[in-house]
């Protein structure tokens, strides 16, 4: 999704219109978590940007989405560029630890 969302509504209340637009770009996120995973990958992970247009955005979690999209609300920016693109990712995994019942049978055997 590369997109500019207007805070800004003839038609509508701001805090309506930061409603609908969070709507949006959530409705969007879960409709890319449930596309198909390809093979050996573990979950989709998101490369996100946002500023006031497409040069100028900058990278941001998505855990701070709400607090992103915030800062021109509160700054009285009429819009604002959000760029969330999915990509396969890969859980890192923890090497297993042996405790002690492992070994003790191991050493039994």
């Amino acid at each position: 999704m590369k997109k500019v969302f207007q805070l800004t509504s003839p038609n509508k209340d701001p805090e309506r219109q930061l409603d609908s637009v969070i709507h949006e770009i959530r409705k969007y996120i879960k409709r890319e978590r449930k596309k198909p995973l390809p093979d050996k990958v573990d979950y989709w992970d998101f490369d996100c940007k946002i500023g006031p247009d497409a040069g100028s955005a900058k990278g941001f979690s998505l855990d701070t989405l709400n607090a992103s999209i915030d800062k021109f609300v509160k700054a009285d920016k009429p819009s604002f560029y959000i760029e969330i693109l999915s990509k396969p990712a890969v859980a890192e995994r923890k090497p297993k630890e042996k405790s002690e019942d492992d070994t003790k049978e191991t050493k039994s055997k």
